[in-house]
């Protein structure tokens, strides 16, 4: 059965989805919300402070493309949070193709994103669709960054780094171990995708702001040299992330090798039930709200050029309420303007860097951005 919401919210019973929903309710915007389980959809969805003064259905579906079409046609956005997307998301993305509306996700999997350009790009751009996936502050935010900084001509190279404090999802740890099991990461050299070395493990970084130095990895390869591949200004990019909890992010190595070792010689089967048994026993239970005193975020981003150099830091806090507001932000402008980009894009192609900033800022979750120019 059609909707008659314009707006679609799948995976709205997550963490990220369940702010989502909370962030249309302050635009006033009529949405969505569809998942597997109709209880625990109703149980986060009817939660949300002031839910009621926003129109707004609740609905389950399977996850298949034909059920997801059924019921999302009528809708022009679909934002997708059911991830890892590289195992869930090509329903979601093939049924906005059949009805004909735009999607975004907040993916952290570089995999994802290089597989969904190869094989969709070219249909969505033909139709005048918008692909965004990895709508997120960990990528966003840095894109934003990166962007600032390459208004000044002549550079051509990308060091972006970005550390947060948070809690551990269900969602995220699974994508770490899904990334390590079935995916390899890349930086930009020279516009070629370059392998990061598997064994690379952690590294030292300076983290702008602080004293300690910070722990970081390539987490996946991010979304930033896919990004910029397709940016003729840039022709290099390498991105690490990290949290600034040292110990948890020493932990980290340690529980991607210990899963990798009970992985070995297992068919694919067997190896995602050892991801989901060991992201499920990380954190099952939802986290608990983001508290802007304690859960930071830290862009920087480093733009050098044979004769130039400019370093640009953003502050914010709430990674999970930036994304969710990043992904409302985008359903707002599209249900009012086409895109600023068709086809694969990032966030700031599509809605633009300088708007994407001025939304965080209204909404208190980042400052302004420090930039350090020398030419």
């Amino acid at each position: 059965m059609a909707t008659d919401k314009r707006v679609v919210v799948y995976g709205a019973s997550g963490y990220t989805g369940r702010l989502i929903c909370e962030y249309l309710r302050e635009y006033n915007i009529p949405f969505l919300a569809a998942g597997r389980s109709l209880s625990r959809l109703k149980s986060v969805v009817e939660a949300v402070p002031g839910i009621d003064t926003v129109d707004h259905e609740i609905v389950e579906v399977e996850h298949s493309k034909d059920a997801l079409v059924e019921t999302f046609r009528g809708a022009d956005v679909v934002l997708n949070t059911v991830g890892p997307f590289a195992r869930w998301g090509h329903p979601v993305v093939e049924a906005c193709l059949e009805i004909g509306a735009h999607y975004t996700d907040s993916n952290g999997e570089q995999n994802w994103m290089i597989d969904v350009e190869a094989k969709y790009s070219a249909e969505f751009s033909s139709r005048g669709l918008v692909l965004t996936p990895g709508l997120a502050q960990m990528y966003s935010i840095g894109e934003i960054a990166a962007n600032i900084c390459l208004e000044t001509p002549g550079l051509d190279t990308l060091d972006i780094e970005v550390f947060w404090k948070g809690h551990p999802t269900v969602a995220s740890t699974n994508t770490i171990l899904t990334n390590a099991a079935f995916s390899k990461a890349y930086y930009l050299e020279q516009n070629e995708y370059v392998e990061w070395p598997a064994d690379d493990g952690l590294t030292q970084v300076v983290v702008p702001g602080q004293h300690e130095l910070g722990l970081a990895l390539p987490w996946g390869g991010t979304s930033h040299p896919v990004w910029f591949k397709n940016d003729p200004r840039v022709a290099n990019a390498r991105a690490l992330g990290g949290v600034f909890n040292r110990p948890l992010m020493e932990g980290v190595p340690q529980m991607v090798a210990a899963a990798l070792a009970e992985m070995e010689g297992k068919t694919e089967t067997e190896k995602y039930q050892i991801i989901d048994a060991i992201s499920g026993s990380i954190r099952s239970e939802t986290p608990p709200r983001e508290n802007p005193r304690i859960n930071t975020s830290l862009d920087s981003v480093y733009a050098s050029g044979p004769l130039g150099r400019v370093h640009c830091v953003i502050h914010g806090n709430c990674n999970y309420k930036q994304t969710a507001l990043l992904n409302v932000h985008a359903a707002a402008h599209l249900l009012k303007a086409p895109p600023r980009a068709v086809g694969f894009a990032s966030s700031c192609e599509a809605f633009g860097y300088r708007e994407l900033l001025g939304v965080l800022k209204a909404f208190g979750l980042v400052l302004d951005p420090i930039v350090t120019a020398h030419s």
